[in-house]
């Protein structure tokens, strides 16, 4: 087996990872887009209600600045980088770790600014921790 075919997350997982992020997008309101994406930046899944982006981009962009906060906790003596919101004066960001032993996603998820950020937090974590669990059977 090669390398890619070790990283690659199974068709299952992908498949219980996009039920996942359907759930958050249906639970909150005012989310216009989730991506479970690789930790090496490669598009696993979306869903939207309305809008379309550069997936592939941004699922790059996106494991890159997680990577660079997760290097920024670690010079600061923070560990274990759990999710990083970005607060902009049309809308919000949120990247969320996936810390999967296997196969470790990252969830990205663009909401309008009204989106209710508690609750929103609250369903990505459950949407994580469920991914997880499920990587590990």
């Amino acid at each position: 087996m090669n390398l890619p075919e070790q990283r690659a997350a199974p068709e299952a997982l992908v498949a219980f990872a996009k039920q996942q992020i359907q759930e958050v997008l249906n639970h909150v309101n005012h989310i216009e887009f989730i991506m479970i994406c690789s930790s090496d930046g490669f598009e696993l899944a979306s869903v939207s209600k309305r809008y379309q982006f550069h997936s592939s981009k941004l699922a790059a962009v996106s494991s890159s600045i997680l990577a660079m906060v997760s290097a920024f906790l670690s010079e600061i003596n923070l560990i274990g980088c759990q999710s990083i919101t970005l607060d902009a004066e049309n809308g919000k960001a949120v990247l969320t770790a996936v810390p999967c032993t296997k196969h470790p996603m990252l969830i990205v998820t663009l909401s309008s600014k009204e989106v209710l950020l508690g609750q929103l937090l609250y369903h990505l974590k459950e949407a994580s921790q469920a991914i997880i669990q499920q990587d590990q059977s």
